[in-house]
């Protein structure tokens, strides 16, 4: 799927990598956020000369969110531009953090470090408009669209200490 063949990296200095994931691809799984469709990927790498590979590339989709305001369902385009760094498993250099491992075998896999990458770049706090006012706590109406019905002079048993604070 995503893999760079190392012996052709190794003869031309670079290699592309172009695919196209489905939403419901292994790779995705277990994952805080849905696509909403395939993910798109365009990627190059290079042997940097000094036995580290640099992908850099383009990775876009579109993601499947919901508002953390007021829940409504959203699609929201996702592009990022990915920059990693594989060293090889066996070279006894100090790694810094960010580098990948790889093992010096015919082929690099690229999709868990894709995964990790793209998985730091998503924004999971996504609202549909910044003056979405979202659901109330009480009654869970949504006000966006309407007023809240519950008395809303109900206090949470946790806050009732403060309260007794502010009334000193």
């Amino acid at each position: 799927m995503l893999t760079v063949d190392l012996a052709r990296l190794g003869r031309d200095g670079t290699a592309s990598v172009e695919a196209d994931v489905p939403a419901d691809a292994e790779l995705w799984e277990d994952l805080g956020f849905r696509w909403a469709g395939p993910v798109s990927f365009a990627l190059v790498a290079s042997n940097s000369g000094s036995g580290e590979i640099v992908v850099r590339g383009k990775v876009s989709g579109a993601l499947a969110h919901e508002c953390r305001r007021c829940l409504k369902p959203l699609e929201r385009n996702f592009e990022f531009v990915p920059t990693m760094v594989f060293v090889d498993g066996d070279s006894d250099s100090d790694r810094e953090s960010g580098e990948y491992v790889f093992d010096s075998s015919s082929v690099l896999d690229l999709s868990e470090a894709v995964r990790e990458e793209v998985v730091l770049a998503v924004d999971p706090y996504v609202v549909c408009d910044a003056k979405c006012r979202g659901l109330c706590s009480g009654c869970g109406v949504d006000l966006n669209f309407g007023e809240c019905t519950c008395e809303g002079t109900e206090i949470d048993p946790r806050w009732a200490a403060l309260r007794s604070l502010n009334e000193e």
